[in-house]
């Protein structure tokens, strides 16, 4: 299949930047001696998934019981929830999941840990525990020191749960500036003592998970921390790339889309909008949802369900109604989960093409 005859808007994958993604992380994974238990929420693909394990990751990571559902078939040597799981339906759709391989999940709660191990005792299973705590970000995780310790002591206390260890997501660092590095040995020095703490207590912390895309090659830098979970680098997008995680270059996704009406003077409409494209605003700067490979000077600045607006009074050139044009979204997680299927490109032919079996998976 030639790229000519992909319909759009379509979402795809320059197959020569993605395997780089994956084995650059690989590689640094095992330098610097880190598990690697990379998020799916990204790919939601158990193509992708099998690979990323097949170059060394020691399991793989979802958000909710229905990706762990459909993210078993990549035959992980682990899966870890990195969301607390709450509710008997979820719970007992989980314990079918733990019958097929070994299972930790994050939670920050007691509540949550003993309806856990109500439902690991009911099943006859062990499921593995990390205990959240919030190094800044305020969105869940108790507080370190001694709420992080009681949690710790209470999930040791249940039965059928196993304290593995302790996790973090430094979601507030969103980039590596003066200020985002500074944070970074903020967070190592919040780490140490986190450490310190559970050394003095006689806790045993095997596993101390965290780690995020933009500050990813930064986690050998964390004192203690030895397990990593990004998701976004497989593809990477325009958010990372400001927040200085990766380069353009590194962006392996993007969505073709054609032209469909240049009736206004400076404009164009792309038949992809907020239906084909995650609403997410950059991070930093002028509004835009998007960048056009083709003419960078352009601003992808409005969207409706079906249609994309693109000015072009910057772009240093015009397009034609039919014309083919490429966009790297702002947030290629929320864009991948709006699409059935990826197309996987090689030069000028569609190598490969997957479903995206976990979208839409909420529960």
């Amino acid at each position: 299949m030639h790229v000519s005859e992909i319909d759009t808007p379509a979402l795809v994958v320059d197959l020569d930047i993605f395997e780089r993604n994956l084995h650059r992380v690989a590689d640094y994974a095992r330098e610097h001696a880190l598990r690697l238990r990379p998020h799916s929420k990204t790919h939601k693909s158990v193509w992708i998934g099998k690979q990323q394990l097949d170059l060394g990751a020691a399991g793989l990571t979802v958000a909710k019981v229905s990706e762990a559902e459909v993210m078993v078939e990549a035959e992980p040597r682990e899966l870890l929830l990195a969301f607390p799981i709450i509710g008997h339906a979820k719970l007992a759709r989980l314990m079918e999941v733990a019958r097929r391989t070994r299972v930790t999940v994050a939670l920050d709660s007691v509540e949550a840990a003993r309806q856990l191990s109500e439902a690991a005792t009911a099943t006859g299973v062990e499921v593995g525990v990390l205990a959240e705590t919030d190094v800044g970000l305020g969105r869940v995780g108790v507080a370190p020191g001694e709420p992080l310790l009681e949690l710790a002591r209470a999930i040791e206390a249940l039965p059928n749960l196993r304290l593995e260890g302790i996790t973090f997501y430094p979601g507030h660092i969103k980039s590596l500036d003066v200020a985002g590095l500074r944070a970074l040995g903020e967070l190592s020095k919040l780490v140490g003592r986190i450490l310190e703490d559970f050394r003095r207590a006689g806790i045993e912390v095997k596993i101390v998970s965290g780690g995020s895309t933009p500050a990813l090659f930064h986690s050998h830098e964390i004192a203690g921390l030895n397990e990593i979970r990004p998701g976004t680098y497989v593809f990477n997008d325009i958010n990372t790339v400001r927040s200085g995680g990766c380069q353009m270059e590194d962006c392996a996704a993007s969505i073709l889309a054609t032209v469909v009406s240049t009736a206004r003077p400076g404009q164009m409409i792309i038949d992809g909008g907020s239906k084909t494209f995650s609403s997410d605003r950059p991070t930093a700067g002028e509004v835009s949802f998007g960048h056009l490979v083709e003419a960078p000077g352009a601003r992808f600045h409005k969207m409706n369900e079906e249609h994309g607006f693109v000015d072009l009074t910057e772009a240093g050139r015009e397009f034609r109604i039919g014309e083919r044009v490429h966009m790297i979204p702002n947030h290629i997680c929320v864009a991948v989960n709006l699409h059935e299927k990826v197309y996987g490109v090689r030069g000028e032919n569609v190598e490969h093409v997957w479903n995206v079996e976990a979208r839409g998976k909420l529960q």
